[in-house]
């Protein structure tokens, strides 16, 4: 049996699809409802019987976050590959709050006796041009990102990485998945159809807080311009 974690999500869902088209038919798409991050009795009895997991990963608070992949990695004692998706920046000093939990989540990984493979994502397109989209005023993006580079990805090629790993031998390791090139933020924004302009984090954060958004989300955002300002999703 294969196990996804996320399992009716959009990329948790399209890896059981692809598996499903690989000729898998003992896949099994595990959701928040059967399956909560949040419920260590929960995940061991989804789990049970489970060869392998792919395990994509959970969102929300970053503390939440760590608490949640603790959960599950503790009730995947007993399945024999996990496959885990992770993201590019993982480096302990990253300003980045999410390189914090993809860290502790692969530290846990390399310590234990499961074996493992870890996919190492790139920022997906999807999300990153969202956030374009969503700060830009009169056909202006303004963002922190000085002349530093991303490798964008899109959620089918996560997808499809974590499908190919799941129906492999374990790598004992990571594999990055990323886009095929390494382009300027600038450069980006401006293919989008936006006149991209530098602003300081604070700017950004005074942007994000018109908009709306919650102050968690703002500080993931602004310590992801961070970490790309210091070339860590090149």
């Amino acid at each position: 049996m294969i196990a996804v974690t996320g399992g009716t999500g959009r990329i948790g869902g399209r890896v059981v699809e692809l598996l499903a088209e690989a000729g898998r038919d003992d896949v099994v798409a595990l959701s928040s409802r059967t399956a909560p991050y949040d419920d260590p009795a929960a995940l061991r009895a989804a789990f049970d019987g489970a060869r392998t997991l792919v395990f994509v990963s959970s969102d929300g608070e970053a503390a939440r976050v760590v608490n949640h992949h603790r959960n599950v990695l503790a009730a995947a004692r007993e399945v024999g590959h996990i496959v885990a998706l992770s993201g590019l920046d993982v480096a302990m000093d990253s300003p980045f709050c999410y390189a914090y939990t993809n860290g502790d989540t692969e530290r846990l990984l390399r310590a234990g006796d499961r074996p493992y493979s870890i996919a190492r994502a790139g920022l997906f397109t999807e999300f990153f041009l969202g956030l374009v989209r969503q700060v830009a005023v009169d056909g202006t993006v303004a963002l922190p990102a000085g002349d530093a580079r991303v490798s964008l990805v899109a959620r089918e090629d996560v997808a499809r990485g974590l499908a190919a790993l799941a129906l492999g031998e374990p790598l004992h390791g990571h594999r990055d998945v990323t886009g095929p090139d390494s382009r300027p933020v600038a450069e980006i924004v401006e293919s989008a159809g936006y006149a991209y302009e530098e602003c300081s984090p604070a700017q950004l954060i005074a942007t994000l807080a018109r908009l709306g958004e919650e102050p968690w989300w703002i500080y993931a955002y602004t310590s992801m311009f961070a970490s790309i300002s210091q070339g860590r999703w090149a």
